[in-house]
């Protein structure tokens, strides 16, 4: 495309680091910083923006970029961009920027922190001698060692859990339907059928598509030739949460770390059927959502979105 001969608007609609706003102002690129906007207010405003700088404040769905007829970029401080209508986007010509490499290394050390309090019953124990109970056998740990973890997606936060993993003495096994070839000496490439065969633990590392949605449900889960130790730290509604119920109570599921739920906060999880009941087996580890929330990656995220916005514009825009 021919370079576009005024700099882009941005609006930012949610807090950043103030990484990202001192590269805007070093690069002279024009914005708005109002982090604390609700969507209403916004889709009255948005119009005459040609960039929306957005987390997980709202939906970015096809109403809202109808209300931006000069948007041209949507960035996302955040690995994915499942809280935005990608295909109505693109087929609107609007420019997706994410930051996936910015959380990765949280997201593993946050899985991985679950792995290692499940094979070790860390909640258990913990809330036993606080209770004045001190219960050495039975709070007898599991080793890592010796393990074959399964991870499906081998994309940044894939690749980062591997790493991660890399001085645990296990065997590393990563299945990816979009990738091939990518053995490397973290992970050996395999197809589905080997980590239903061969997986001691599986680690979700995928985005929601239509495509995963609901993935992992009871049918998937009975596929598994042993019980498995279970992490999610992707997006929520890829598991369907009664179907991990049902493995725990089968013992299909030896235990699962979930950092993310198909209904988050509250009080919405306390409507749902199935709250009550997950949180009654002490083999779950449960976090709000904050795998790929670090200190640090408050930073990298903002940094790594930035850099990938300021390339962009100077590739598309003239001053």
């Amino acid at each position: 495309m021919n370079k576009l001969q005024t700099l882009p608007y941005l609006l930012i609609v949610d807090d950043l680091h103030s990484v990202f706003l001192e590269a805007l102002e070093e690069n002279e690129i024009p914005y708005d910083y109002r982090p604390l906007i609700k969507k209403e207010e916004a889709l009255a405003i948005v119009g005459k923006y040609d960039g929306l700088i957005i987390r997980s404040k709202f939906k970015v769905d096809a109403t809202f970029i109808d209300s931006a007829p000069q948007l041209k970029i949507i960035g996302r401080v955040g690995a994915g961009v499942d809280n935005i209508d990608e295909a109505y986007a693109e087929n609107r010509g609007i420019k997706l920027l994410s930051a996936p490499e910015g959380n990765c290394d949280a997201v593993g050390e946050h899985m991985v922190g679950m792995l290692l309090t499940l094979l070790n019953k860390l909640t258990i124990a913990n809330s036993q001698v606080r209770s004045g109970l001190w219960l050495r056998e039975e709070n007898r740990g599991i080793e890592l060692g010796g393990k074959t973890v399964g991870l499906i997606g081998y994309g940044n936060n894939g690749q980062a859990m591997a790493r991660k993993l890399a001085g645990f003495g296990v065997e590393v096994l990563a299945y990816d339907k979009y990738k091939t070839g990518f053995t490397d000496q973290f992970a050996t490439e395999v197809e589905l059928e080997a980590l239903f065969l061969r997986a001691d633990i599986l680690s979700l590392h995928i985005p929601l598509t239509s495509e995963t949605r609901n993935l992992v449900n009871q049918r998937f889960l009975r596929k598994f030739q042993k019980p498995i130790f279970f992490l999610n730290g992707s997006r929520g509604e890829i598991v369907d949460v009664e179907a991990v119920i049902d493995g725990l109570e089968r013992k299909l599921i030896l235990g699962a770390g979930l950092d993310v739920l198909a209904i988050e906060k509250f009080p919405a999880l306390n409507d749902t059927t199935w709250y009550q009941k997950l949180i009654s087996f002490p083999n779950v580890v449960l976090s709000p959502h904050v795998a790929g929330w670090s200190v640090q990656s408050y930073f990298k995220l903002s940094k790594v979105l930035a850099d990938k916005l300021i390339s962009f514009i100077r590739s598309n825009y003239s001053k």
